[in-house]
């Protein structure tokens, strides 16, 4: 028996636990995100902070029932300025991502949630769990971005 609860072609078991991000293949690093949706969020960042803030405001792609981008393979050409997180630009990037995303997590040396999907074994985890924005945000444009302060939330982890 596998100790990795997800039989998905061509990842090994646990491959997040020996393989640095930098040294993932592509599927291997698509495979860590838990589909929280939090990255699909507004943020806020203080310019003499740096401090980010989470709203609930998402971005018009996003679909609130599945945590997922509508248009994930084409997004960029209805927002270009979506960021593309990869092993490359991590070190820019890790900062404002959430405290709870596998990638953020592992840059920081630190062990996935037993609710992370590659670890219970099923994508509801992340949603029965609580720490994902399914049914709980608004879309960018229903609010002003001026408005957008009043929409900050705490990330539900």
């Amino acid at each position: 028996m596998s100790d990795d609860p997800i039989p998905r072609t061509g990842l090994a078991p646990r491959f997040w636990e020996r393989k640095p991000l930098s040294k993932m293949s592509p599927t291997e690093w698509e495979a860590l995100c838990d589909g929280c949706g939090k990255c699909c969020l507004n943020k806020l960042e203080d310019e003499d902070t740096g401090q980010v803030e989470l709203t609930r405001v998402a971005c018009r792609l996003f679909d609130d029932t599945t945590c997922r981008c509508a248009q994930y393979d084409i997004r960029h050409q209805f927002v270009p300025e979506c960021i593309v997180l990869k092993p490359s630009n991590i070190d820019d990037h890790a900062y404002w991502m959430p405290a709870t995303c596998a990638y953020r997590l592992l840059w920081e040396g630190k062990p996935l949630y037993d609710w992370h999907p590659l670890i219970s074994g099923t994508p509801d985890t992340v949603h029965a769990a609580g720490v994902s924005m399914q049914h709980r945000t608004v879309a960018e444009f229903e609010v002003d971005e001026d408005d957008w302060e009043d929409h900050i939330i705490e990330e539900p982890v």
